[in-house]
C-alpha cells in the first residue's frame, strides 16, 4: 500500500505565500506522475498541477505564474510553491501520484487527505 502525507497549508493574507510538501511512502517501485489538486466548498476536484516523470509540468490557467510544483525523487516528495495567494486559491489542497509497486505492471492513483489553505483578503 502507499500512503501520502501533505503538509504546509494553514492560514495566510492576500499576496502572500505557501509551501506545500507531500511525501510518498509504501510500496512504490515506479512513479509516473505526482501533483496537487483542490477543491472548494460546493465545487469540484480540479487538478491544481502536475509533474511526469519525464520532467513534463501542466498548470491550471488560473495558477501559472503563481504557483510552481517540483520534485525530490530521492525523497518521493512532491512540493507545491504557491506565491501571490488570492482569495478563490481557498481550499483543501489534495496530493495525487500515480505509481506501480514491485508486483504490478499497472501504474495505480494514490491520494492524500488534503491540507487546507485559506487565503484571506
Amino acid at each position: 500500500q502507499v500512503q501520502l502525507v501533505e503538509s504546509g497549508g494553514g492560514l495566510v493574507q492576500a499576496g502572500g505565500s505557501l509551501r506545500l510538501s507531500c511525501v510518498a511512502s509504501g510500496n512504490i517501485f515506479s512513479i509516473n506522475s505526482m501533483g496537487w489538486y483542490r477543491q472548494a466548498p460546493g465545487n469540484r476536484r480540479e487538478l491544481v498541477a502536475v509533474v511526469t516523470r519525464g520532467g513534463s509540468t501542466n498548470y491550471a490557467d488560473s495558477v501559472k505564474g503563481r504557483f510552481t510544483i517540483s520534485t525530490d525523487n530521492a525523497k518521493k516528495t512532491v512540493y507545491l510553491q504557491m506565491n501571490s495567494l488570492k482569495p478563490e486559491d481557498t481550499a483543501v489542497y489534495y496530493c495525487k501520484i500515480s505509481s506501480r509497486d514491485t508486483d504490478s505492471t499497472a501504474y495505480n492513483d494514490y491520494w492524500g487527505h488534503g491540507t487546507q489553505v485559506t487565503v484571506s483578503s
